[in-house]
């Protein structure tokens, strides 16, 4: 199989430091970080593996709800829809900032690898404050929280319309966003991006966040149609065991996947081409997280279509 060029690319994280847009714009030219997470084509293989298993019913009213949104961030179908989250986020995310601080922290579960508490990563898990749409919820709701919520809009069909197509939109990134491990985990280290990598045959360091976002997944396939069937196929036999428990179960497992094989690193650093100090990936640690990277697609897209099912019945 070929080489997918890029699959998890997410919020970089980016917790507490604020850039003016100028610097920002440098920054972007001279160190690109990843700002879809997962990256779009992880998205939408997850979207590609959810979409056969919705239920008839299911399908008919996803459809209905898509052909409603007028929104023009992506194209309209439920594919491309899968990476609507990641560019309404960053759509002021260089000039005003008010959709990039309301939504941002949406997208991951910082649940420390020394004190695994996801109420404490979850700012406490508190509940929508009464009358409050989700989509206007709390800037600190975490990932957990928001397909929790999300997912409760969508089955409701005395929301209005608008909420319900957003609550649809959301659902599709944001369960993607659950399952990549380095957005469930964090080492006091903003989920990896203060860690410094080399690979292959690289020789100039990149964040660790960055690699789980992309490069982790390289190995898995070219084309996205491809991959997802073969993800598919591969684990057809586990698929619908998956959808069993709840999204702060699968935070968990994400957890586990960042705890046991995203942060199983060397012990010592090398240094790249400018100095930096940075673990350098042997083969057999991209293979362990290529065959994590598998599995959490795979998941990941197996229980959005239990999410879409369960509200669209």
């Amino acid at each position: 199989m070929g080489l997918l060029v890029s699959l998890w690319s997410s919020p970089m994280h980016t917790r507490s430091v604020v850039l003016a847009a100028p610097v920002l714009a440098i920054c972007a030219l001279l160190y690109p970080v990843s700002g879809l997470a997962w990256g779009d084509e992880g998205h939408r293989i997850v979207g590609r593996i959810a979409l056969p298993l919705l239920t008839s019913a299911a399908r008919t009213q996803v459809d209905a709800l898509l052909a409603a949104d007028d929104d023009a961030l992506t194209a309209p179908d439920f594919v491309s829809r899968t990476v609507w989250a990641d560019r309404w986020r960053d759509s002021d995310r260089n000039t005003t900032k008010v959709r990039y601080t309301a939504t941002q922290q949406w997208h991951f579960v910082d649940i420390e690898i020394a004190r695994p508490d996801l109420s404490d990563a979850c700012a406490g898990q508190r509940p929508l404050p009464e009358g409050t749409p989700a989509s206007r919820g709390p800037a600190r709701d975490c990932v957990v929280d928001k397909v929790e919520q999300f997912a409760a809009e969508l089955a409701d069909t005395t929301l209005p319309q608008a909420e319900r197509i957003l609550a649809l939109k959301y659902l599709l990134h944001f369960t993607g966003d659950l399952h990549q491990p380095l957005h469930a985990a964090d080492n006091h280290d903003q989920g990896g991006n203060q860690v410094q990598v080399l690979y292959g045959h690289h020789h100039v360091a990149s964040r660790l966040h960055a690699y789980w976002d992309t490069a982790v997944v390289q190995r898995i396939g070219r084309d996205e149609a491809e991959v997802a069937g073969v993800l598919t196929e591969t684990f057809a036999a586990e698929l619908t065991v998956w959808q069993r428990g709840k999204p702060a179960d699968w935070a968990l497992e994400s957890f586990a996947a960042a705890k046991n094989v995203a942060y199983a690193l060397p012990t010592a650093t090398v240094p790249d081409e400018h100095g930096t100090p940075a673990y350098v990936l042997d083969d057999a640690y991209e293979q362990r997280a290529a065959a994590a990277a598998r599995e959490q697609l795979a998941k990941a897209g197996s229980r959005l279509a239990a999410l879409l099912n369960a509200a669209l019945h």
